[in-house]
């Protein structure tokens, strides 16, 4: 009998990892220096947001995605806590709205203008006080539009409707208390039926959000876990931490039956904590450590032996933390997969990294993009709460029929209090992103009109003016490359309809 080696095909086995040009990096940012074990970034299509380092409060810079290149040292930041900024993430339904945590035990959440913050902000759309302790981490639900999670050292899980009509609220809607010491991460499940925690106790806790249920628990020896995230629909979870020998190592965990790990397996013996990052479109598990320059992928599976390695990405730059793109951010033209955003703190650098299927074909590539989940909230805050779930509502990546972008989607009457302070006259202008209000002005995205506006008669003024011109070029050239784009696929499909007609 002849030995064969074991040979599993997949389309991502040829994944590569593609560094943005030094142009298209941020270079000058003030990374913190803090040690929490978070990932300081966080993304969405429109807007990159990271925790600075500053004295006296805390504060974290928006920049917009194309604002690449050198950072002005005096860009206006968004400063309102009293202590350093913990964790920040982008609400999944509002390209325009952001929470952030700190140690001042209080979570905030901004309203960030349209076109960017030209002047410092301090005061916040909503301020949430209920912890007695520092706040360390945020999530928003996946699927619930304005239902946000928050932990601190308190112990304690809260959870929050930023529907109330309140600018200060001090009530949440649900404490969880089953945590005796500090929680290290949450996850949730595709639906948002079930939420996913790690804790210093060592113990894995699987809960029902809503009411706070606790529905599993896993207490492994050999095991200490440091991060967690539920793979998809797969009724599987997977924690990174450490072994009893102080090995890194990942350990996959049956959602129905916690009694005993489905693998352990152990990686190295560095000291950074794993931070993991799944795909539930491509079944692609990325793991990245705290100070380490390299990135695993693997692939997982539902039957054994479940966790598959691919390759990995490899970097003389160690990174501090790590912003995600949504899928509906990336550039499909490319087979662009996934994006990180590396926070590289020795050069004071945030740099691109693009995972790239190869492909030879330029047309778009439906195997590797299948429906995904979209920018519209499936539920209301109040629908949530009287105890619906459901999934996400899914949009297709392909170029032409993408939905619209949060902001105006979501100002149309999807039930935002975030949005529905506007005025008619805002909300318009918004919604049509291609004239201002006021007979036929120029078409500009900073709503500046040249025969309106008096020339900057400061040096602050003139940055301000240099900048939105800079972000109306950047919008304009990105525009320019999408039609681009979608000229050659039609091209593509008429002379494939033209060869099928031949051959009949």
């Amino acid at each position: 009998m002849t030995w064969r080696p074991q040979y599993r095909s997949s389309k991502f086995r040829h994944v590569f990892g593609k560094v943005a040009t030094k142009e298209s990096c941020y270079d000058g940012v003030p990374i913190t220096r803090s040690v929490q074990d978070n990932n300081f970034c966080s993304v969405n299509p429109r807007f990159l947001a990271v925790i600075t380092e500053c004295a006296g409060g805390g504060a974290f810079l928006v920049l917009s995605v194309h604002h690449t290149g050198k950072l002005d040292p005096l860009h206006p930041r968004v400063s309102g806590h009293k202590g350093n900024v913990l964790d920040i993430k982008w609400n999944p339904f509002n390209d325009c709205c952001i929470a952030s945590c700190s140690e001042d035990t209080t979570v905030k959440v901004w309203e960030i203008p349209p076109h960017g913050v030209f002047k410092t902000i301090t005061v916040p759309w909503k301020e949430l006080q209920g912890h007695s302790r520092r706040v360390g981490l945020i999530e928003w639900h996946p699927t619930a539009n304005n239902i946000l999670f928050s932990t601190a050292y308190d112990y304690k899980v809260m959870i929050w409707n930023l529907d109330s009509p309140e600018q200060v609220i001090k009530n949440p809607v649900r404490t969880i208390s089953h945590h005796t010491d500090v929680v290290l991460s949450m996850s949730f499940n595709t639906d948002g039926s079930r939420l996913a925690t790690t804790c210093k106790d060592r113990k894995i806790r699987l809960m029902e959000p809503r009411s706070g249920t606790l529905l599993q628990e896993a207490n492994c020896k050999t095991h200490r876990a440091g991060k967690v995230i539920i793979l998809g629909n797969l009724k599987l979870m997977l924690t990174t931490g450490t072994s009893r020998w102080n090995d890194r190592q990942i350990v996959l965990w049956d959602m129905d039956d916690m009694s005993v790990p489905l693998l352990e397996e152990n990686l190295d013996g560095s000291s950074g904590a794993l931070f993991p990052f799944y795909d539930p479109d491509t079944h692609m598990l990325y793991l990245a450590g705290k100070g380490d320059g390299n990135i695993r992928y693997y692939e997982i599976s539902s039957e054994k032996p479940y966790v598959h390695y691919l390759t990995e990405f490899r970097s003389i730059s160690p990174q501090k933390g790590m912003g995600v793109m949504p899928k509906r951010g990336l550039d499909v033209s490319s087979c662009e997969v996934f994006r990180f955003y590396r926070l590289v703190t020795i050069k004071s650098l945030i740099e691109p990294l693009s995972m790239i299927v190869p492909r030879r074909s330029e047309s778009y590539q439906e195997d590797i993009y299948p429906m995904t989940a979209g920018n519209k909230p499936a539920l209301t805050a109040g629908e949530w709460m009287s105890g619906v779930d459901k999934g996400p509502t899914l949009m297709s990546l392909k170029p032409g029929n993408q939905e619209a972008e949060s902001y105006s989607e979501l100002s149309k009457g999807n039930g935002n209090s975030l949005d529905s302070r506007r005025s008619p006259l805002q909300l318009s202008y918004i919604q049509d992103g291609n004239s201002v209000p006021g007979g036929d002005r120029s078409p500009l995205s900073n709503g500046d009109d040249p025969g309106l506006c008096s020339p900057p008669k400061t040096e602050s003024e003139l940055r301000l003016k240099f900048l939105k011109q800079q972000e109306e070029i950047r919008r304009l050239r990105e525009l320019l490359n999408q039609r681009d784009v979608r000229i050659k696929q039609l091209e593509l499909e008429m002379k494939n309809i033209r060869n099928s007609q031949t051959s009949l």
